[in-house]
């Protein structure tokens, strides 16, 4: 399944997203005198479980109560599919490509940092340049979203603790990442987090270890990968980030970038400037897209 968050005529609900079309999970357990929690955070900390009811949702409607919930998805504006999430976890050096390219010593423990969730933003939301910042940049990664509680999650079992995962864009202000030598500041502004477009549970995400990652820039590919190339994946990072913190559901872990940033292009940097439209694209979840803006 893809979920998302959306609006429609100002009101706020989630769906099941086709091609074309979104069926709206609320109306349609409405009109089967189901139950279903009235977000998608709700559904999302009911883990496996509020997979299996939507799934069993869709078994139990027919083609006419599902096209009665059925809207067209140009009309409506996807929403961030996580807008608070207890927590944001991120990965640096995460992909032997980007660690070379910027000349660090790949880590034998995954290195972790926090966004606040204050910098989310979703799909076709504008990317807020600080007049101050002129070395912006983009990293395209894949974010796994938690479904339930869990603390020192062998490897083995940590799949039971994913919802899904969507794509993210850790967006750097690089110059007071370069100045501060650590990277919260530089990487925390509202709308450095640009998350969606969508949340594949993993029975539809295919081989999570081997999804091809691309980021464009105005249409130039800039970023092309997959993420066999992880140096820790996405259950060895859900283990090793549990043996420090408790995770929750709504959780955020961004995976890490592959090589390819603006800093670290050659012969020169190639930063992102207002009027850019950045496009992170992942296998199976689809297209991430922010236009950079100048701040008023």
């Amino acid at each position: 399944m893809r979920l998302i968050r959306f609006l429609h005529l100002g009101a706020e609900s989630y769906g099941l997203l086709t091609e074309e079309h979104i069926v709206r999970l609320p109306t349609l357990a409405h009109t089967l005198k189901s139950h279903l929690p009235p977000t998608l955070e709700g559904l999302i900390g009911l883990s496996e479980e509020g997979i299996r009811t939507v799934e069993q949702l869709m078994l139990d409607s027919t083609n006419s109560e599902k096209r009665e919930a059925t809207l067209k998805t140009g009309d409506v504006t996807l929403l961030a599919p996580v807008s608070a999430p207890p927590k944001i976890i991120c990965l640096g050096l995460n992909y032997k490509g980007h660690a070379e390219e910027i000349g660090a010593k790949i880590p034998d423990e995954p290195v972790i940092f926090m966004k606040p969730r204050t910098a989310i933003v979703g799909p076709n939301e504008p990317i807020i340049r600080p007049n101050f910042v002129k070395k912006l940049d983009y990293e395209g990664e894949l974010a796994i979203i938690i479904g339930k509680k869990g603390r020192n999650i062998p490897v083995s079992e940590a799949k039971k603790y994913v919802f899904g995962y969507t794509a993210f864009n850790d967006v750097t202000a690089r110059e007071i990442q370069f100045k501060d030598k650590q990277w919260t500041r530089g990487k925390s502004f509202d709308t450095f987090a640009p998350i969606g477009p969508c949340i594949t549970t993993p029975d539809q995400i295919g081989d999570v270890g081997n999804l091809n990652i691309r980021t464009k820039v105005n249409g130039e590919l800039r970023q092309n990968s997959s993420t066999k190339n992880m140096i820790f994946n996405v259950y060895e990072v859900l283990h090793h980030i549990s043996l420090v913190m408790t995770l929750e559901p709504c959780d955020i872990i961004a995976t890490g970038t592959p090589a390819g940033v603006a800093a670290f292009t050659k012969p020169k940097p190639k930063f992102l400037s207002p009027g850019d439209l950045v496009e992170v694209e992942i296998e199976n979840i689809g297209n991430l897209r922010n236009r950079v803006v100048e701040a008023n």
